[in-house]
C-alpha cells in the first residue's frame, strides 16, 4: 500500500454484473425492482409500527427497528445501481462512488451483525434470566448496545475505505460483479493489498466469527432454558418470541459465510455473484416478511392501525 492517496481517483470502473440476454436483463430488472420495493415497503411499515404503538416500543422491538434502518440503507446500496445497470448498460461507476458503495456496504454489514448480537441476548435475558429483565434492558442500555453498533460499523467501514484509497488501480478498470465487491476490487488492485486483506481477515473474525458464535451460545442457552420449563404453553410462548430473530440470523449469515470464507477456487464468479445476490437482494426481503408474517405482536399492530384508520378488522385481544 502507498502512502499517498490513489492518483486514479478519476478513473471510472465498470461493473460488468451479469452475461444475459435483452430479455432475461428485462426479466432481472422486473423482479429486482419488485425486490426493493417490497423491501422499502416493509421496513418502513416496521419502523412506522414501532414508533406509532406503545406496547411495540420494547428492548426487542427497539432493536428491530434499528435493523430495519440498516436494512433500508444496505439495499439502497447496491441494488439501484444494479437496476441502473440492467436497464440502461451503463456500467460505469467512478473510483470514489466505487469506494462510496464499499463503504456503505462493509458498514451495514458489521452493523448489522453486532444488532443481530444485541437482539440474541435481549432474547437470552428475557428467556434464561427473566426476573431481571427489566433491570438489564433498560433503555439507556438498549441505546448504548444500539450506538455502539452503529459505531463500531462505521468506524471499521472508514478504516477499509481508507486503505481503499491508497491504494492504485490504476491498470484495469472491470470488476467482474455486479457491485463494487470488497474481493473483486482488491483483485485489481496494482499495489499491495496484504495490509488491508489481514486488516478483513481480522475484522471478519471479530465482526463476523465472535459474534455469530455468541449468538449461538445465547441460543444453546435458549433452547436449554426452555426444554426445562413445565408448560408446552409457556414453551411455544418462549420459542415464538425468538424464532424469527433465529430465522433471520441463519438468512443473514449462511449465504455471507459461504461467499466469504469458501476459497475462490472451490466455487465459480457466477456462483458468487449468486451467493451475492442472496444476501444483498433476498435477505433483507425476507426479513420484513419473517417479522410481520410470523409476529404476533406486528400483526397485532397493524390491525391496530387499521381500526385507527377506519378499515374494518378483527378486534384486539
Amino acid at each position: 500500500m502507498n502512502g499517498h492517496l490513489n492518483n486514479c481517483t478519476g478513473n471510472e470502473f465498470h461493473l460488468l454484473a451479469f452475461s444475459m440476454s435483452a430479455h432475461a436483463q428485462l426479466g432481472i430488472f422486473t423482479l429486482i425492482l419488485v425486490i426493493y420495493s417490497i423491501t422499502m415497503l416493509g421496513n418502513v411499515l416496521i419502523i412506522s409500527l414501532i414508533c406509532l404503538i406503545s406496547h411495540l416500543q420494547t428492548p426487542m422491538y427497539f432493536f428491530l427497528c434499528n435493523l430495519s434502518v440498516q436494512d433500508i440503507i444496505y439495499i439502497s446500496d447496491t441494488l439501484p445501481k444494479f437496476l441502473a445497470i440492467t436497464k440502461s448498460r451503463d456500467h460505469g461507476i467512478t473510483f470514489l462512488a466505487c469506494i462510496t458503495q464499499m463503504f456503505i456496504f462493509v458498514f451495514c454489514i458489521g452493523t448489522e451483525f453486532l444488532l443481530l448480537t444485541s437482539m440474541a441476548y435481549d432474547r437470552y435475558v428475557a428467556i434464561c434470566v427473566p426476573l431481571h429483565y427489566a433491570v438489564i434492558m433498560k433503555k439507556p442500555i438498549c441505546v448504548l448496545f444500539a450506538s455502539v453498533s452503529w459505531l463500531i460499523g462505521f468506524f471499521n467501514a472508514l478504516v477499509q475505505s481508507v486503505m481503499l484509497l491508497y491504494s492504485e488501480y490504476c491498470s484495469f478498470h472491470d470488476i467482474d460483479h455486479f457491485y463494487c465487491d470488497l474481493k473483486s476490487v482488491i483483485k485489481l488492485a496494482s499495489s499491495d493489498t496484504t495490509s488491508l486483506q489481514t486488516y478483513m481477515l481480522m475484522t471478519t473474525y471479530v465482526l463476523g466469527i465472535v459474534p455469530f458464535f455468541f449468538i449461538l451460545a445465547s441460543y444453546i442457552c435458549i433452547i436449554s432454558t426452555i426444554t426445562k420449563m413445565h408448560s408446552s404453553g409457556v414453551k411455544v410462548k418462549a420459542f415464538s418470541s425468538c424464532s424469527s430473530h433465529l430465522i433471520v440470523v441463519l438468512l443473514f449469515c449462511v449465504p455471507l459465510f459461504g461467499s466469504y470464507t469458501i476459497p475462490q477456487s472451490e466455487h465459480s464468479q457466477p456462483q458468487d455473484k449468486m451467493l451475492s445476490l442472496l444476501y444483498t437482494a433476498l435477505v433483507p426481503l425476507l426479513n420484513p416478511l419473517v417479522y410481520t408474517l410470523r409476529n404476533k405482536d406486528i400483526l397485532r399492530a397493524i390491525r391496530h392501525l387499521k381500526k385507527i384508520f377506519g378499515t374494518k378488522s378483527p378486534t384486539l385481544n
